[in-house]
């Protein structure tokens, strides 16, 4: 018999258990490490990644990043555990990648080219605790130890004398299925730190949100070849997952080299019939120019992504008549990563030459408004900052809350790049707001100036920056790199550039010098490196504007 207690509880308890739930697990979405296990048991037995003569199937990945998940707990890992890696391309790395995924660590990448000084301020400031090191970065790692206040383990690929060897403890564990960790939207996975153009690097806090959502829209956005073969020539540590997710959701594999040497990767191109790859535009300006092009079968390429930098539009149309129409720009930073706006591979079209000068339109799943200095909507045609609202947006800055503050003003991501909008919604950037250069009252973006330079057929690359000038406050100035084989004297190519620039921009635009180099000095990400740049003519005085 039911009671009358029984009875008046029990439909309470009926209608909450059809009532959806305010919180758990019922609506959290596929983050990162979920989309990891998904891509790795997708096709198990298929060759997922190549590394040299080296081929791993999914399932060999799979399992020894849950032998790297459980050697990181016995030394202590967990969810928010603060790691940084510094090693070259290699099988590990990867392991040790999906590990921080698995394990729920919160980790950042030091660039292998990076300086000592820059990777001690990334580990102070990041807080670090546990490092990851090849072998070969043993001595670097030491002097870390001494100078990080917070930095109490090292791991390493190889035997050291500095602690636990990777290569040695995670073989002692037997692998088994790999499980995400509880982690929220909000919680950071990743500090990233900008390259610091202006100042001191910031660390950018990447949530699991925003994370995702880079690889949704790329899944969703960009054009990918089918089973894609993608060659990776960047670190690992840096762009490599970026990608590694994605390709093997689409079927494919990833072919990886050392570093970026043309020669190199035009010959894996041809061996392993790379249908996709990522390049910097520095990286694209460097395999037109190399002479083994030339005779190379590159027809396997389906796509070619490139980002990270402006692109010279001239040089933009030498490559699809070389490539073919295979080019996909991205556009995004640390901030709101790779994905803001993209220009598809038919939208690449000779017949339009002024649209290889835009970085496409912006995806769906983010908003994006041209602001001027107020947070007012420019109108079309007009310069205003890129400013940007959706899941792709991170968390802001690490312990820095009045530039996380200056970020988000008037309810917006603020990119800091200067763009104008056609009647067609591409965006066009001109520069970035902090590069702008002012010559006598007037506004100079260098971009401008820099894609007129690159169109002269002796210019292989130019860079473009405002040097002190007690006329004009600033003085446009041009560095500039010839192509091979060009023997026109300094003086007359400098002359031929500055009318060139005056004719099509005008007088206000035209360099007042010319310098010619070997190479535009360029960030370990591959971007121009303006400040390093700007060094060479500011060094004598107290700020960088005049």
């Amino acid at each position: 018999m039911t009671t009358t207690a029984e009875t008046s509880g029990s439909a309470p308890a009926a209608v909450a258990a059809t009532q959806a739930p305010q919180s758990g697990d019922l609506y959290r979405p596929s983050f990162l490490p979920d989309l990891l296990i998904a891509a790795l048991g997708r096709n198990p037995d298929k060759p997922a990644v190549y590394i040299g003569d080296l081929a791993l199937t999914a399932a060999e990945v799979a399992a020894e990043i849950s032998r790297y998940a459980q050697a990181y707990a016995s030394v202590g890992l967990r969810v928010g555990s603060r790691t940084a890696m510094l090693a070259p391309n290699r099988p590990e790395v990867l392991f040790a990648m999906g590990a921080n995924m698995i394990t729920g660590c919160r980790s950042t990448s030091l660039h292998p080219l990076g300086s000592v000084d820059d990777h001690v301020y990334v580990l102070t400031d990041a807080e670090v605790e546990t490092l990851v090191v090849d072998e070969k970065f043993a001595d670097r790692a030491a002097v870390y130890l001494e100078r990080v206040p917070t930095l109490r383990q090292v791991l390493t690929f190889g035997p050291t004398d500095l602690g636990p060897d990777l290569l040695a403890l995670a073989p002692g564990f037997t692998p088994a299925p790999l499980r995400a960790p509880a982690v929220g939207p909000d919680d950071v996975g990743g500090l990233t730190y900008t390259g610091g153009t202006t100042g001191r690097p910031k660390g950018v806090l990447g949530t699991y949100r925003n994370a995702a959502a880079m690889t949704h829209i790329q899944l969703t956005e960009w054009q990918w070849p089918d089973e894609p073969r993608f060659l990776m020539c960047t670190p690992l540590s840096h762009a490599g997952a970026a990608f590694f997710i994605p390709v093997l959701l689409r079927g494919g594999c990833l072919v990886v080299l050392p570093g970026f040497e043309p020669g190199a990767v035009i010959d894996a191109i041809e061996k392993y019939r790379i249908s996709a790859t990522m390049l910097v535009p520095t990286m694209i300006y460097v395999l037109l120019d190399h002479p083994k092009l030339a005779t190379a079968d590159v027809s396997s390429l389906r796509t070619i992504y490139y980002g990270a930098a402006a692109m010279s539009p001239a040089r933009l149309a030498e490559g699809i008549n070389r490539f073919g129409q295979v080019f996909f720009q991205y556009y995004g930073q640390s901030e709101s990563p790779m994905t803001v706006t993209v220009l598809r591979r038919e939208e690449h079209d000779l017949s339009r030459p002024e649209r290889l000068a835009s970085c496409g339109r912006p995806v769906p799943w983010v908003r994006v408004a041209l602001l001027d200095d107020d947070g007012n909507e420019v109108p079309d045609g007009e310069p205003g900052e890129i400013c940007v609202r959706g899941p792709l947006n991170c968390g802001g800055y690490w312990k820095l809350p009045e530039q996380t503050a200056e970020l988000f003003r008037y309810g917006w991501l603020h990119t800091g790049d200067i763009a104008r909008r056609d009647e067609e919604g591409y965006l066009y950037i001109v520069d970035r707001k902090k590069d702008m250069v002012i010559s006598g009252g007037f506004n100079i973006f260098p971009r401008e100036v820099e894609d007129v330079l690159s169109a002269h057929p002796a210019v292989a690359a130019a860079a473009v920056i405002g040097v002190p000038d007690e006329k004009w406050g600033e003085a446009v100035k041009a560095v500039v790199v010839r192509r091979r084989g060009v023997t026109v004297p300094d003086d007359e190519l400098a002359a031929e550039l500055t009318a060139l620039v005056r004719d099509r921009k005008g007088p206000h635009h035209a360099p007042k010098t010319v310098d010619f180099t070997d190479s535009i000095p360029v960030s370990p990400l591959g971007k121009p490196d303006k400040k390093t740049l700007r060094a060479r003519y500011w060094s004598t005085t107290a700020r960088q504007v005049n």
